[in-house]
């Protein structure tokens, strides 16, 4: 093999940092909101995925390829003092033996070529995986032009073709929006404005909490016909978030008319956080003082369906059920059945919730991360996802999400960065 020996330091204790991410059960997005994200012991710090972050020394021992072995010390050496780490990233564990042929025949340079692009590409997939336990796709390469990528999120441009992802998510009710930079910090309200513009095409945008002016800054860029979906996340800054909520909602000539519905909590019950007469008394307490600030809108939880099915008294709680639904989650459906999966879920619904509306306020298809049973993200099973949804019930779904959200952790099957359409 072209490395006879190669030894890490410190594997096991590394080993423990790197699978140190706190279990998330699978069929949900939790950590939506800034806040809750900086809470995560192990962030991904990386905003480029095929960026090598590495803080294990790694002691290479008679290679025999000469100028694989340089570029490899090279690309470590500088690859952990030029990122942009966050600080309290734990280590980046690689394993470098065994990834390449032995190439000692002196008639192979083309195999001497092949093994070193094999190295370099092998090195650049093991070495992603982070301390927040993501994952990224095995086509994934090393290339300049995603070492050297911006900060922010694509650029806004709405590059809908027939036929493309983009062109069948703009037939659905709405989409999600996140108002936050790869790094996390809050993108500019000229930025936020840019990304609004191109989603002209939905009534409906939802955002998951009042942070970075969100609000007033999508209300000044939205057309007259589209509406805020508004998250207030933290129930334990209810009161406080909806001070925030009202004076943006306020500062703009449209005021409450611009709000389509106010979300209490996203997921709360499902993930274990709170019991349902906990999130239950958070809706009605939120209901009373939105309505104090002139808000008289429909006011709802937003959880998933088994916790809805569990406890059936969030259906009364909400003026409308509220359920995020990813098919890629059941793990056995395919990505051309999400329709159907969707409109079985609207009309199960229905019926547990006595015929109140049902909204689904996320679904979508990740395009990178690690299967789960038999769903496998990528970018040809989202379009066959999106196209499923949009051909069958469009009209009952928010789309999850606008961009990747590269300052989350990627989570146990490292998918929950990679929802995004318009990347």
């Amino acid at each position: 093999m072209i490395f006879k020996t190669a030894t890490l330091l410190s594997l096991i204790s590394l080993l423990s940092l790197a699978t140190a991410a706190p279990y998330e059960k699978h069929h949900r997005h939790l950590k939506h909101a800034k806040r809750e994200a900086d809470a995560n012991p192990n962030p991904n710090p990386n905003p480029n995925p095929d960026v090598v972050i590495v803080t294990t020394v790694v002691q290479l021992d008679n290679v025999e390829n000469t100028s694989t072995n340089e570029w490899l010390q090279t690309t470590l050496s500088t690859s952990t003092t030029s990122s942009d780490s966050n600080p309290t990233i734990a280590a980046n564990v690689v394993q470098l033996a065994n990834v390449a042929p032995t190439t000692t025949s002196a008639s192979s340079s083309t195999s001497a070529t092949l093994a070193d692009s094999t190295v370099v590409q092998n090195a650049a997939i093991v070495a992603t995986y982070s301390s927040s336990s993501s994952y990224y796709e095995s086509s994934s390469s090393y290339s300049e032009s995603s070492a050297t990528s911006s900060d922010s999120s694509s650029s806004a441009t709405n590059t809908a073709t027939d036929g493309s992802v983009e062109y069948y998510a703009n037939m659905g009710k709405g989409i999600t929006y996140s108002p936050y930079t790869n790094s996390g910090s809050c993108k500019s309200e000229s930025e936020i404005e840019s990304d609004i513009s191109m989603l002209s095409s939905f009534d409906i945008i939802r955002v998951y909490a009042p942070d970075c002016s969100v609000i007033s800054a999508i209300i000044s860029s939205m057309s007259s016909s589209q509406k805020i979906f508004a998250g207030l996340y933290y129930l334990d800054s209810l009161s406080t978030d909806i001070d925030t909520l009202s004076s943006q909602v306020t500062s703009t000539s449209r005021s409450w008319d611009a709000i389509y519905a106010v979300s209490i909590g996203n997921e709360w019950v499902n993930s274990g956080t709170y019991d349902a007469s906990t999130v239950i008394s958070a809706i009605s307490t939120g209901r009373s003082l939105l309505s104090s600030k002139g808000y008289s809108g429909s006011v709802v939880t937003v959880d998933t369906v088994p916790a809805y099915q569990n406890n059936p008294s969030l259906c009364d709680a909400s003026d409308f059920a509220a359920v995020n639904q990813h098919a890629f989650w059941n793990g056995a459906i395919s990505p051309e059945n999400s329709g159907s999966f969707l409109q079985d879920t609207v009309t199960s619904m229905e019926s547990l919730c006595s015929g109140k509306e049902v909204l689904i306020c996320e679904t979508g298809w990740p395009t990178q991360g690690s299967t789960y049973q038999s769903a496998v993200p990528g970018k040809s099973e989202q379009l066959a996802c999106i196209k499923s949804i949009a051909e069958t019930v469009a009209d009952k779904v928010i789309f999850f999400t606008t961009y990747n959200d590269l300052w989350k952790s990627g989570g146990t099957y490292g998918v929950e960065q990679y929802w995004g359409i318009f990347d």
